[in-house]
């Protein structure tokens, strides 16, 4: 038997049990909603109120392990709460996914990075995802943990795309200069992840990117390209009107490389860039 228990189970980890279900995993998901518990349950999964649930049951079944829930002022929540028991379990775990950020590599003013590039995130959340993996490789040095981190790029997919914004008008194409993002298919990082499984590589750091990091004003020209609307407005980013959640990611410009994902897990993408991307996500449409 193959278990999986996943700590946030959301966006990407939803997509990942997709490829799972059908080979006949057993998949726990944590969530705080009683709502979303119902419809993980809905989607064949073994759903997890957590806080609050007793996980001994499950954690003595888990064979393979993902964690997605991101840190907090107080560190990783599932070691906050669970690090004896994922410490004295170590050696049963056969797969451990850890599902961080790019964002761990600061800004390289558009330059490229790859999985040795040095961590100097210039973000709070970026630098609680450095404390976050540090923690989670502490316990790989210590107990033989078998961790595996996959640092995501900006993801989209179903549900996750511009379309929407585009078609109601409240989409802008905000520019800044010299300013580029990578970005990842959720279809790409569950079968990256699934990959992963197949061929476990204790220690291993992947980033989870396609081919080509684009600024994000092209992506949004693009999707109302295929949709046949008028191009939306162009606002300077220094007096763009925006949150100061989106102005922080403006704060980092890189383009990340992934020769480690098709050299060492043999994946070929199915996106492998935003235009291919975005087209199949308006082909699922119709």
């Amino acid at each position: 038997m193959t278990t999986l228990l996943s700590f946030g189970h959301g966006y990407s980890a939803r997509a990942l049990a997709k490829t799972l279900l059908p080979e006949g995993w057993t998949i726990y998901g944590t969530t705080r909603s009683d709502e979303k518990a119902r419809t993980l349950q809905e989607e064949g999964i073994l759903p997890l109120i957590w806080p609050g649930s007793d996980l001994e049951k499950p954690l003595s079944e888990t064979t393979h392990l993902l964690i997605s829930a991101g840190p907090g002022e107080d560190g990783d929540p599932v070691l906050a709460s669970l690090r004896p028991q994922i410490e004295r379990r170590a050696g049963q775990f056969k797969w451990v996914g850890y599902l961080s950020t790019t964002g761990v590599y600061g800004d390289h003013g558009g330059g490229w990075v790859d999985e040795t590039t040095p961590l100097t995130p210039s973000t709070k959340r970026g630098k609680l995802r450095v404390e976050a993996e540090a923690a989670w490789q502490a316990i790989a040095n210590d107990h033989g943990l078998p961790l595996h981190i996959f640092r995501l790029a900006g993801i989209y997919g179903p549900g996750r795309g511009p379309f929407a914004k585009v078609r109601d008008g409240s989409a802008r194409r905000i520019i800044k200069k010299n300013q580029v993002f990578s970005r990842i298919h959720v279809d790409d990082i569950a079968q990256i992840l699934h990959a992963s499984i197949e061929q476990p590589n204790p220690g291993a750091v992947y980033n989870l990117c396609d081919n080509h990091a684009a600024p994000p004003q092209d992506v949004i020209g693009y999707a109302a390209e295929l949709l046949g609307v008028p191009l939306p407005e162009a606002v300077d980013f220094e007096t763009a009107d925006i949150s100061p959640m989106a102005r922080s990611f403006y704060a980092e410009s890189k383009r990340v490389r992934n020769d480690r994902i098709k050299d060492e897990l043999g994946v070929v993408l199915k996106y492998p860039d935003y235009k291919s991307g975005l087209q199949a996500l308006l082909a699922a449409e119709d």
